[in-house]
């Protein structure tokens, strides 16, 4: 069984890599993120709680997502393994998660500040349908009008400059702690989030040893010739 965990700044594209790891190698992505969106998508009292949070661009407190994450991780439906996104995001997180499971590997997705602001600043959503097109990487045919349904997309409350600005800060505060404390256990990789999403997914395979010997020594080669 394998367990892991893609981490980094908000925007840096962790599900995108939680997502394909998982697909690629039969995990169970678990995001905390996800379970919060569902609340607030079904008006629950959990889900108007963590909107307050979200739109002010803070983290949601560490005893909320300590119980969401304990209830989701106890279902053990991840028979051969899971891959957690953006999890965990503070010091006790770390603490609470590592008392009663372990790691096999971190991978850290580092992109600067600057593009981070950019990227999030760019981050659209359909006001009637939902659909989250990002404006830079899935080029829509329009920055306002929703190619599913052709509702107006609209700028999420948490990408406002005010809202981005606090969850960098928040990531450098809280996550940048627990980054040092996996290292101290060897398990981080940090690598570059601004290549081409194929070719991280193929550093982060060979970065868990989830590739063969030959790709995974292509790999190295192309990283030291940088």
């Amino acid at each position: 069984m394998n367990k892991y965990s893609i981490i980094g700044p908000p925007g840096a594209g962790k599900s995108t890599q939680a997502t394909l790891l998982a697909k690629a190698h039969g995990l169970v992505r678990i995001s905390a993120g996800d379970i919060f969106r569902w609340n607030i998508e079904n008006h629950t009292k959990l889900g108007a709680k963590i909107q307050r949070y979200i739109d002010s661009g803070r983290l949601v407190p560490d005893a909320i997502v300590a119980e969401v994450m304990k209830t989701r991780l106890e279902q053990h439906d991840w028979n051969f393994g899971f891959v957690l996104d953006g999890y965990p995001a503070s010091q006790s997180q770390a603490e609470f998660f590592l008392e009663s499971y372990d790691l096999d590997g971190v991978i850290l997705l580092e992109v600067a500040d600057a593009l981070l602001t950019e990227r999030l600043s760019r981050f659209r959503i359909c006001e009637a349908c939902g659909f989250d097109p990002n404006l830079i990487y899935a080029q829509p045919r329009s920055d306002a009008v929703c190619e599913l349904c052709g509702a107006a997309l609209v700028s999420r409350s948490s990408e406002s400059p005010g809202a981005i600005e606090e969850r960098l800060r928040e990531f450098h505060t809280k996550t940048v702690p627990v980054i040092d404390l996996l290292r101290q256990r060897e398990l981080v990789v940090k690598l570059d989030g601004t290549k081409p999403t194929s070719e991280i997914h193929d550093l982060v395979r060979a970065a868990l040893g989830l590739t063969s010997e030959a790709m995974a020594q292509r790999l190295r080669s192309s990283l030291m010739a940088q």
